[in-house]
């Protein structure tokens, strides 16, 4: 989705959930010393700032990780964002291809695609260590599968602002699991007042029946809006990741 950019929407409560099991996912994997591969199909551009006209307009970032930045305080999550800040200022915030690249080792190998021609340049800039595909990030995803190193990560995170994404993500999701059996695959999804998520749920359910969801749920970001949660489904989840999601989801039951 060329129009899409994640920037209005980069640190908000939906960000703080999905990149919290991310940066536990790889501090979690790093533990054996065996390489990795990390495969990422919608990248955006890989380092945020929250200060950017982008980021002030829509306000989430303030309702998001500036506001809730304690709850992760300690954790493999909140140090990769104070690491982030160090490097690049205090208003910088890591997207997920960011957070791999710091978590991630010299032997691990990570593939990255991001179509839109600007967010794409600035992912070059933000994680120079990874092979980055503008491409369209099914597309490369099946070009690398299996890929080697074997052990790995896969997050898809699409822009879900074209309706046909709630149908096909299903039979890619399949086919990838297919391709490569042993790897770990974490969807993102957006919790909708119209419940368009529903019949992808469905859809996954039925494929992967010991996978892991979760979801939490929070304010709408403005008035009209129609998110109102965040979702996450893991193929192959990790041992222990439950529990952890398990804790997050508390803290967002406080909101």
């Amino acid at each position: 989705m060329l129009s899409y950019q994640h920037g209005f929407h980069a640190g908000n409560l939906a960000d703080v959930h999905k990149h919290a099991a991310l940066a536990w996912i790889l501090s979690y994997m790093t533990r054996k010393d065996k390489p990795l591969s990390y495969v990422e199909t919608h990248g955006g551009r890989g380092l945020y700032d929250l200060s950017s006209a982008q980021a002030v307009k829509t306000g989430e970032a303030a309702a998001g990780i500036e506001a809730v930045g304690a709850w992760v305080q300690g954790t493999p999550y909140g140090d990769v964002v104070a690491d982030c800040r160090a490097e690049n200022g205090a208003e910088a915030y890591p997207g997920s291809p960011w957070i791999a690249s710091r978590l991630l080792r010299g032997d691990d190998v990570l593939h990255i695609a991001e179509l839109h021609p600007q967010e794409n340049t600035a992912l070059r800039a933000a994680v120079p260590a990874a092979h980055i595909h503008r491409k369209d990030g099914f597309e490369m995803a099946y070009s690398v599968c299996p890929p080697t190193p074997r052990r790995g990560l896969m997050v898809v995170d699409p822009s879900y602002e074209v309706k046909d994404d709630y149908a096909v993500v299903p039979r890619h999701l399949a086919k990838l699991a297919k391709a490569w059996p042993v790897g770990v695959l974490l969807l993102w999804y957006p919790v909708l007042t119209d419940h368009r998520h529903s019949e992808m749920l469905g859809a996954l359910g039925h494929a992967f029946p010991d996978a892991l969801r979760h979801e939490v749920g929070f304010a709408p970001a403005r008035p009209g809006h129609r998110m109102v949660g965040s979702g996450l489904y893991v193929v192959n989840p990790p041992w222990g990741l439950s529990e952890m999601l398990d804790d997050l989801g508390a803290k967002f039951a406080t909101l």
